[in-house]
């Protein structure tokens, strides 16, 4: 069996970012047309739009600040105009700062994670949504995190905010699933990217010891698992929290 996502398009958030980028190809790779969100880096989505169109797909890039609604719905309608309504969407954008103890970190730290996981989901719920229901099916993808679920020092303004993203998707799930439409998430570890593989390597013993495969996950390994999500081969799996930590994480039953 393959994964074959032709004739579908896709939405990545954050599709500049280290796995933004692998996740953008790899649907590409499977079929998809994409749309390639970006914030600011637009020569970034530009050399992936001329890369995803090199391997024969459409691509398209769009530019905003989807935690705003509006953005989202202007997002939303500029991919239709260009390419055609979103089959799969894949919430990968995430905003990033120092992590630092809960009585040290800024208030505004908290406010930023809350609008960049959680809002993010309902307004691109409520942007790609209300389609998927009309053709009653659709993919609609997080990337949460292995943190999420293992409250480290230091992470609570990150785990506070995919926790509650965790708790969006869940719902979501439930509430359009009637629509076959499936809502899931996948959840990294401590992912190998592009920037260990041309810079200085980030290897910490201590942490691979902890996993039960003793590494760390390949970016490649995380945008499979997306791939698999958004095909018609995980057709009947609907609000899993689905850890690709090499065991780091085992959710209980």
């Amino acid at each position: 069996m393959q994964l074959n996502l032709t004739g579908k398009t896709a939405l990545v958030t954050g599709a500049t970012g280290q796995l933004g980028r692998v996740i953008a190809r790899t649907l590409a790779a499977c079929g998809a047309n994409v749309a390639l969100h970006y914030i600011s880096n637009e020569a970034k989505a530009m050399e992936l739009q001329r890369e995803i169109e090199a391997m024969g797909r459409q691509a398209v890039i769009v530019q905003g600040d989807i935690t705003k609604q509006d953005t989202s719905f202007r997002i939303r309608d500029e991919i239709e105009s260009r390419l055609s309504g979103v089959d799969i969407v894949v919430a990968n954008a995430v905003i990033q700062y120092d992590w630092t103890s809960v009585l040290e970190q800024a208030p505004e730290d908290y406010v930023s994670q809350f609008e960049s996981c959680v809002m993010q989901s309902v307004y691109l719920a409520k942007a790609f949504i209300p389609h998927m229901q009309h053709m009653r099916a659709g993919r609609f993808i997080g990337i949460n995190t292995e943190c999420a679920m293992q409250n480290f020092a230091h992470q609570s303004a990150y785990t506070a905010g995919k926790r509650g993203m965790d708790g969006v998707y869940r719902v979501l799930a439930k509430e359009v699933g009637e629509y076959q439409i499936t809502v899931n998430q996948v959840a990294p570890g401590w992912t190998i990217s592009e920037r260990d593989r041309t810079g200085e390597p980030g290897h910490d013993e201590a942490y691979t010891r902890t996993v039960p495969l003793k590494r760390r996950g390949e970016d490649q390994e995380i945008a499979n698992a997306v791939a698999f999500l958004a095909s018609d081969l995980a057709s009947f799996i609907t609000g899993a929290y689905i850890p690709v930590s090499g065991g780091n994480v085992m959710p209980a039953i």
